[in-house]
């Protein structure tokens, strides 16, 4: 009761307005941001207080306490569901396999011509990739299905576009006039001197 007292006591001066937004912005997040964001604003209105943090903002003291100790440590707590589940990308269930597609794709591969980009472009298709390594002894089992052949290799780096060559400049002001140059040139008669043989 006395601890609760105190608490109340020293309420940060916000207005109701504020407390709404900054609740608002709590719900939008989840997870470690979300812990992040309350263990900030607790510390910035609160004192660094849980407590507080739960009577003003209506958030948990006990997630609140979590997020101050995980600003404190630096360590980020996971949760057993979003650390132990979830299934594995292709290219880490076959490494072997994707070391194999990796090689296949740099084989078709080229930079983008404009080298405005680390993005390489390849002519190689997600169905002919999977048939190539079908071709190297790769199992049904161990390949994706096309589309998502399509994703790794894009994961790779790949972008599936046709290579395409390399654009011609624009033609600046002075192209016209360089051609009549040569043209004026090309089309002077040539003088020749005399010869002298038939003298």
């Amino acid at each position: 009761m006395c601890m609760q007292h105190a608490t109340l006591k020293s309420r940060p001066s916000l207005t109701p307005s504020q407390i709404a937004d900054l609740r608002l912005a709590a719900s939008k997040l989840s997870g470690p941001e979300r812990r992040s964001f309350e263990a900030e604003m607790t510390l910035k209105y609160g004192e660094g207080n849980p407590l507080l943090a739960e009577a003003v903002f209506g958030w948990g003291r006990q997630t609140v306490a979590l997020g101050l100790d995980e600003k404190r440590s630096g360590i980020i707590c996971l949760g057993a569901q979003s650390a132990l589940s979830g299934r594995k990308r292709w290219e880490e269930q076959h490494p072997q396999a994707a070391q194999a597609l990796c090689q296949l794709a740099d084989a078709h591969a080229q930079q983008d011509p404009t080298f405005r980009t680390s993005l390489t472009y390849t002519r190689l298709t997600a169905q002919s990739a999977l048939k190539a390594l079908r071709e190297q002894g790769y199992s049904e089992e161990e390949l994706p299905s096309p589309s998502t052949m399509a994703e790794v290799l894009d994961r790779m780096g790949y972008r599936l576009r046709k290579v395409v060559k390399a654009k011609p400049q624009k033609k600046i002001k002075e192209t016209d006039a360089i051609f009549d140059n040569i043209k004026k040139k090309m089309t002077k008669p040539c003088h020749r001197k005399a010869s002298n043989a038939g003298a």
